[in-house]
């Protein structure tokens, strides 16, 4: 991957809906080779998909939710479980496992806390969990789902 590459991606990430020809000037491509190289990033899964990002506030969902669960359990049968349940709930738009104290994250999104109880409910309803600790953010300070490029060898 080379510096016209990175830059097609940091362009891509902010916006890619960018027509080709303006990505191909901004990298001192013309259209042709700039499309083939953004076709063999495809190809190499280094552009995974293209998504439309939509304001949380305006589809009804603009309170972020983080939940810390910790639990003693740790087979594999329940942790599938336990994510077959974390996916069906549509308001978990992140989840990871984590190390330390906490055994898995989520990032919920939600309209207000009667909502988030819903989510909540469903969450406990059928896994067996040691803790559920629930953070609301009260302003989010930064978002971007752009990934930084510099640590590309």
């Amino acid at each position: 991957m080379d510096s016209i590459d990175r830059k097609l991606l940091e362009l891509l990430q902010a916006d890619a809906e960018t027509q080709v020809a303006e990505l191909a000037a901004q990298v001192g491509l013309s259209a042709t080779p700039c499309w083939r190289r953004i076709q063999r990033l495809k190809e190499a899964g280094v552009i995974k998909r293209q998504v439309a990002l939509v304001d949380r506030d305006k589809v009804n969902v603009g309170v972020t939710v983080f939940v810390a669960v910790r639990t003693s359990m740790h087979s594999q049968e329940w942790f599938e479980r336990f994510r077959a349940a974390v996916a069906a709930i549509a308001e978990v738009v992140e989840f990871y496992r984590m190390s330390g104290e906490v055994d898995y994250l989520l990032r919920v999104v939600v309209p207000d806390i009667a909502a988030y109880d819903k989510v909540y409910k469903r969450l406990i309803a059928d896994t067996q969990l040691l803790d559920v600790s629930s953070s609301f953010a009260m302003e989010e300070l930064k978002f971007t789902t752009a990934l930084p490029l510099s640590y590309i060898p």
